[in-house]
């Protein structure tokens, strides 16, 4: 089936499903009955169940495509979320609000300042029996699967509010809300259900957002107001299955995401002061991955994965510099590139094509760039779930089993079943790891390649939790498609 199909296609898939299980286990148990109430006896229990299937709607799935039902009288979580929002307009900052400025701890962007999800800054006291992290605050939000950018004691998002992608400014410290900046757009699909999926950059007192079905706005982070709005559509991009998720990359004054149309149009870059298209370039038709910095060989250059495989451009101006083909025609690769050293790159892919990890050497001669395959290994498939290093390992996901891989050769060193589809920080300076469970629980996890050992964990919010955890200055912000938290940290 479809997996973009209707929640209500959806819905009589699964009760056919159920309808013929019904049918073979009445057949079953119906023996030893007499032949009249055979016969009755079946179409009045596909009846009954016919009957349930009308009651029921889909609300998303999980990653193994196993649908959450509810009662169709039942409202959704966006439902309770629009009825509790205040009548009240939120109050507009003034036009003079301080500018917001990045300091030292924050989280300025999807998986940190430099899209690694590794902070050196919170140091943790591992005793959570005894300080246990502490809920500051928790509330309800629109749906919605990217994560925190946090920066000057505020939290940026994006939110599903009706039919409109709202770009949501929060108070870090009491979860109140600050500012909205709503625009007209909806994309909604049978898997995740409604939201939008990139995270926003904070750069230079500015906010660079990106809705589901490809506008780009530049805000004034402070006050909300909005600069310039682009579109990736009509720069030549194509809008993806699951709606464009990729989280802008702000550097050599653009404003990098993925595309998708392939042909030259796999990647745009807009001008950050302008929104005008400064270049195109690539072969990306299929991707969820977000534009990655990197240094290689000395060189600064952009990374982007897809179904093509892993290309570099130069950011001024959308040169390609090296690429590597790695075709995945059937399916998707959403996971960030993993930066090894100065010349090496991991990166994999957990559904469709050749599934696996790959790490590659790059290095660049006078005269041109070659790219060196070291190992190919099927010890983790990661799906849409980014891991971490630490030394010499990689911790990530094995499609829904986290795992520990030795980087030296590919080879998996141990593989857990616990947290699902989830995401992870590094804290490399105490050698600890903090899992968001898809669940919604975060766990503390030591970084240790010879053996797995959960220290603690919380039930830090609860749902389908598919979004990214931000760590900054102390505290820890958690969200998924229906709730927010905030929890302080207990320091060391």
């Amino acid at each position: 089936m479809s997996l973009q199909a209707s929640p209500r296609i959806v819905v009589v898939i699964y009760g056919a499903v159920a309808a013929l299980a019904v049918w073979v286990g009445w057949l079953a148990v119906s023996v030893p009955l007499p032949a009249e109430v055979r016969q009755i006896g079946l179409p009045v229990a596909l009846s009954g169940l016919w009957v349930v299937v009308g009651l029921l709607q889909v609300d998303g799935t999980d990653a193994n495509i196993v649908p959450h039902l509810r009662w169709r009288w039942q409202p959704s979580a966006e439902e309770r979320f629009l009825a509790e929002a205040p009548a009240a307009p939120v109050p507009v900052p003034a036009a003079d609000a301080k500018p917001v400025e990045i300091g030292p701890g924050d989280w300025p962007g999807f998986r940190g300042a430099k899209r690694d999800a590794v902070t050196t800054y919170a140091k943790l006291d591992q005793d959570w029996a005894a300080h246990p992290p502490e809920l500051v605050w928790k509330k309800r939000v629109g749906p919605g699967w990217g994560s925190f950018a946090v920066a000057g004691g505020k939290l940026f998002t994006q939110e599903q509010r009706g039919p409109e992608e709202a770009v949501v400014c929060y108070d870090a410290a009491t979860g109140v809300e600050v500012w909205e900046f709503k625009a007209p757009g909806r994309f909604e699909e049978t898997i995740s259900g409604a939201g939008p999926r990139a995270t926003p950059t904070v750069h230079d007192t500015k906010l660079y957002v990106q809705g589901a079905t490809g506008k780009v706005h530049r805000l004034d982070a402070a006050t909300g107001k909005l600069e310039w709005t682009a579109d990736v559509l009509a720069a030549g991009g194509s809008l993806p299955q699951w709606g464009f998720a990729a989280s802008p990359l702000v550097t050599d004054g653009l404003v990098i995401v993925y595309a998708g149309g392939g042909n030259g149009k796999g990647t745009v870059a807009f001008r950050a002061d302008t929104g005008a298209v400064a270049w195109t370039a690539g072969n990306a038709k299929h991707a969820y991955a977000s534009i990655h910095p990197a240094n290689l060989g000395g060189v600064p250059q952009v990374l982007v994965v897809s179904d093509y495989g892993l290309e570099s451009f130069r950011a001024a101006d959308g040169e390609k510099l090296w690429d590597h083909v790695w075709p995945n025609p059937s399916g998707s690769r959403a996971t960030q590139p993993m930066i090894l050293s100065d010349t090496d790159v991991m990166i994999g892919t957990g559904i469709g094509g050749d599934q696996g990890i790959r790490r590659l050497q790059v290095t660049k001669t006078p005269d041109a760039w070659a790219v060196k395959t070291v190992w190919n290994s099927r010890a983790a498939k990661p799906y849409f779930n980014d891991g971490v290093v630490v030394g010499e390992y990689f911790y990530g996901f094995d499609d829904s089993r986290f795992c520990c891989i030795e980087l030296s050769r590919g080879r998996q060193v141990w593989k857990e079943t616990a947290y699902g589809h989830g995401q992870v920080v590094a804290l490399p300076d105490q050698g600890l790891l903090l899992v968001q469970a898809e669940s919604g629980a975060v766990a503390l996890v030591e970084a240790n390649p010879d053996d797995f050992r959960e220290v603690a964990s919380v039930p830090a919010i609860t749902g389908k939790t598919w979004n990214h955890p931000a760590v900054a200055n102390g505290f820890l912000y958690v969200r998924n498609g229906q709730e927010a938290a905030c929890f302080r940290l207990p320091a060391r």
